[in-house]
């Protein structure tokens, strides 16, 4: 399956999440090593949006926010062959961090190719925006700004 969308700038809040070292270990476990402190965000083209919605739905998050059409065409894609990769949530001096579901892919720009992991939180604000997380500063590595058009394949 691929996904297509444009790069957008996030909240400037993944890296406090990403910095955490109980968050680090299972990442490493996904990605081989440890991941960038932050995450890129792919705003989803609404073509591919019921895609999503189905990798949204086999990580067990509600999609009502999302359009009755969208979560009803989800349903026509099969995302059974694709490994959902737990990520476990929990507290450090009383503050609660969720936890999430990846999937593993490659993000693919100009021609380059690098490997990655769509991150799935249990708790976020996006609805049509997809976090990325990779071993490298994806921004950097790929050379992308806002706007540029993007393709994870997973």
């Amino acid at each position: 399956m691929d996904l297509t969308g444009e790069v957008a700038s996030g909240l400037g809040r993944a890296h406090v999440f990403m910095a955490q070292s109980h968050y680090q270990e299972q990442f490493r476990a996904i990605l081989g090593k440890k991941a960038w402190p932050g995450t890129l965000n792919i705003k989803i083209d609404p073509s591919m949006f019921s895609h999503y919605i189905a990798l949204r739905q086999k990580a067990g998050i509600d999609t009502l926010d999302a359009p009755a059409e969208d979560r009803e065409h989800a349903k026509s894609h099969d995302v059974s062959a694709y490994e959902l990769v737990r990520i476990r949530g929990f507290l450090r001096d009383g503050v609660s961090f969720g936890g999430a579901s990846a999937f593993k892919g490659n993000i693919l720009h100009d021609g380059d190719c690098v490997e990655c992991a769509v991150l799935i939180p249990d708790l976020t604000r996006h609805v049509d925006v997809v976090e990325v997380i990779s071993t490298a500063f994806l921004r950097e590595r790929l050379e992308l700004n806002d706007g540029d058009a993007i393709t994870i394949s997973l």
